[in-house]
């Protein structure tokens, strides 16, 4: 495929996917003011009697309003606000949001549905952060800096400065996720606010995660570690998720741009080029996950991880290299083409061969791609959001 019909293939889905999809899609996961439901079946209906987690909650609240700042679409900023009227619902203390509700927002009654994973917490941050740009309010500061304060506390091992993954101890092996997740949110700080504060948030949360979570061996996330800090017996300590290193990268490369910080550009190289060396298929498709030696582990494709190389593409497009912007451009194509294409919502995973393995639309996944599509975007290698998304 030449330059110029990457381009233009890319300039058509972005066309579609914010005037036909986005807008469509909305109007199916929104449940009235009852929040978001978790998921979508193949045929793009909901279970309406399924509980709802306040990861997939958080998420809508980010993504609608990030969609409302590039559009401007005021009927999107009034989607933004009420679902983060929702999300109030679960707050179990302050800055602590149990993981699951009922459909209509009250508790399940289900001791693991009242845990605080840390990991929702950032999001929470994410959402509000964002929001709080979009459609002020003072109430929101307070909701923040509590949230913050809990992921800092009650949330955090006193000894090693990890984060915990939960306030219930039923998840005790320490993960990096949560921590990228809580450097990226940091960095929304930065952005919606211009506070140093936040920057400064950013590099405490980014030095911990690195440093216990990156293989400075071969330039590698490692997923898990054990609750002495060793490395995971077997696959479990080499597994290595080829999304997260493209969304680490992506995230050292916003760091770089807006702390005017060189010196993360080696780190960010590491990751990489191992992602380069090792996490893709011929066709230009992340695979789910690989291990430390660069040996294929999981040879299937979820649809995260494309959108996080998408991401990483656009930056490094951004940043000059001359190879990544049609790479960028042709692995969004291949995400339309395989996920969404002639389907009521997008899948969630395939095989080699491009056959569904995982029909469900999970609702958190349009945070993926949302972001995905505003960083290409602002790459200026497709088009924008229009004014009118919401349906």
């Amino acid at each position: 495929m030449t330059t110029d019909t990457c381009r233009k293939d890319a300039q058509i889905w972005a066309k579609w996917f914010w005037t036909d999809y986005f807008g469509d899609w909305l109007a199916k996961v929104r449940d009235g003011d009852a929040g978001v439901f978790d998921k979508l079946d193949a045929q793009g209906r909901p279970e309406p009697s399924a509980t709802k987690s306040v990861l997939a909650q958080a998420r809508t609240v980010f993504t609608v309003a990030h969609a409302a700042m590039q559009s401007g679409d005021p009927a999107l900023t009034a989607a933004a606000v009420s679902q983060a009227a929702f999300l109030d619902r679960y707050g179990k203390a302050p800055g602590l949001y149990r993981c699951a509700m009922s459909a209509d927002g009250t508790p399940t009654g289900d001791a693991l549905d009242e845990a605080a994973r840390s990991y929702d917490q950032t999001f929470v941050i994410l959402a509000l952060v964002t929001l709080n740009k979009l459609a002020p309010d003072p109430s929101y500061d307070a909701l923040i800096e509590d949230c913050w304060a809990a992921l800092q506390t009650t949330l955090t091992d006193s000894a090693t400065g990890l984060l915990l993954n939960d306030d219930i101890g039923a998840e005790l092996n320490p993960a990096q996720n949560p921590h990228m997740h809580l450097y990226e949110a940091c960095l929304q700080g930065f952005r919606m606010t211009g506070k140093p504060l936040w920057l400064d948030r950013a590099a405490g949360v980014r030095r911990i995660g690195l440093r216990h979570f990156m293989d400075q061996d071969n330039g590698s996330i490692v997923e898990f570690v054990s609750p002495d800090l060793d490395p995971l017996p077997g696959n479990d300590g080499l597994r290595r998720e080829v999304g997260h290193q493209c969304e680490w990268a992506w995230l050292l490369l916003e760091e770089v741009d807006l702390a005017n910080d060189p010196s993360l550009h080696d780190t960010t190289m590491k990751l990489l080029a191992f992602a380069d060396q090792h996490g893709f298929a011929r066709d230009g498709l992340a695979f789910d996950a690989v291990l430390a030696d660069g040996a294929v582990l999981e040879e299937t494709f979820l649809l995260w991880p494309q959108t996080e190389a998408i991401k990483a593409y656009a930056l490094r497009h951004a940043a000059g290299d001359k190879t990544a912007g049609d790479k960028a451009c042709t692995l969004m194509c291949l995400m339309f083409e395989r996920w969404f294409k002639g389907r009521p919502v997008y899948i969630n995973q395939i095989d080699t061969a491009g056959d569904t393995i995982w029909p469900e639309a999970l609702t958190r996944l349009m945070y993926h791609v949302v972001i995905a599509m505003t960083e290409g975007a602002r790459a200026g290698l497709w088009g924008a959001a229009p004014r009118s998304l919401a349906n």
